[in-house]
This record gives C-alpha cells, structure tokens and sequence, in this order.
C-alpha cells in the first residue's frame, strides 16, 4: 500500500510505529490477564461452594480448570515480558539512530570548519604573534633597567650627601653656618683676612693673631682627611 501511493516510511517512522504496536499488545495481554484472574477468583468460590455442597466430582473437574487459568495467567506475564524486552530493544535502536545522525551532523559541521581553517596563515599569525611578544617583553626589560638605574644615581646622590653631613657632625662644622658666614659677592677675600686676623688679635689680647689662622688650617685639613679616608673606604 505504501508503494501503491508513492510513500515511504522512513526508519525513524517504522520505529515509531512498531513502538505503538507493541505497547497496544502490552495493554491487551494485561486486559485478558486480568480477566483471567477474576475468572480464577469466580472459579474458587464455586469450587468451595460445591465442596460444601459435597459434590466432589464437579469440584474436582472445576479444579482442573483452576489449573488452566492459573497456567494462562502465567503465559501472560511470559508474553508481557517478552513484548518488553522487544520495546526495548526497539528503543535501544532509535537512541542509536539518533545518535548516529547526531555524529554525522556533527562530523560534516567539523569538516567544513577544516575547510575554512587556513593552516599556512594561522602559522603565520602565530609566529608574528611571538615575535610582538618578544619585542614587547625586550622594552619591557629595557625600562626597567632604566628606572632602576635612575633610581640608584638618586639614592648615591642622597648617600653621598648623608656621608657628608655626618663627616661634618662629627668635627662639629655646620656647613650652612659656615655659608652663612661666607663673605658677600662683590667683598674680596684678601681684604676680609685681615679684619678676621684683627678681630682675632683683639680678642687674645696681642701677639697671637697667627694663632687662629692657623686652627683654621688644621680644621680644613682634618676635614680633607676624612673625606679622603670615605673615598678610600
């Protein structure tokens, strides 16, 4: 029929089919099965009643027939799990068709997605991609020696100066007092020894205005020899 009107189930569809058919037989083996047992419950009852009644031989030939249902019923329950198994071989089927289909979409997706992929131009991406990265991470080095270098001229410059005014601290010398007292631009140097020496003389007390220019020297060459002394340290 289906070829007389140009039709053709296809696998998924006869599946489908075949899963109703056997679910319909399911639910007809446990219709008469449970007729059978209703009919085993009226046989009992009837069998008892003639026990009662004390006609042995009709309850023994109702027996006999308690026997058949009972036997029948079990034949049921072997169909039912017979047409089980086969639904679920069936199911087992579909999930595999389903996933097939699944795999061959899914493989036809990954080849055209490999035909797309240009292996020569990726390589070259990449290879540049390295390279940048190379030369980012050389400038990268290039300022940061550079800061640290920065760094470490202030911190000798501050040392430096650190060194000097302990130098100064220990000889009891303020060298801001000092230029405090330096002599203004314009005063020659030459003409304010004298006045030095005078004011010197006065204080004590004359004859010895050579006394204190001579302190002075010993003080200068104190302070030459330890700077002198750091140097070499």
């Amino acid at each position: 029929m289906e070829f007389l009107f140009g039709h053709r189930m296809t696998p998924k569809e006869m599946l489908r089919k075949q899963q109703r058919a056997l679910n319909h037989s399911i639910r007809e083996l446990d219709r008469e099965r449970m007729h059978m047992q209703q009919q085993e419950k009226k046989t009992i009852s009837e069998i008892r009643l003639l026990a009662q009644k004390g006609q042995m031989n009709a309850a023994r030939i109702m027996a006999k027939d308690l026997v058949r249902i009972r036997q029948n019923v079990q034949k049921f329950y072997e169909m039912r799990a017979e047409l089980q198994a086969v639904s679920l071989r069936l199911v087992t089927l579909k999930s595999t068709a389903t996933m097939s289909d699944a795999m061959k979409g899914a493989a036809k997706a990954m080849m055209s997605m490999n035909k797309q992929i240009n292996l020569p131009a990726m390589q070259k991406i990449m290879f540049e991609f390295e390279k940048q990265s190379e030369v980012m991470e050389m400038k990268q080095e290039m300022m940061t020696d550079t800061m640290e270098g920065m760094n470490s001229a202030e911190n000798e410059d501050a040392e430096t100066e650190e060194v000097v005014n302990k130098v100064l601290d220990e000889i009891g010398i303020d060298l801001e007092g000092r230029l405090a007292d330096a002599p203004e631009a314009g005063v020659p140097v030459a003409a304010e020894v004298p006045v030095r020496t005078a004011v010197a003389a006065d204080v004590s007390g004359g004859g010895g205005g050579a006394a204190p220019a001579a302190g002075g020297g010993s003080l200068d060459g104190d302070l030459q020899a330890r700077l002198d002394a750091l140097k070499r340290q």
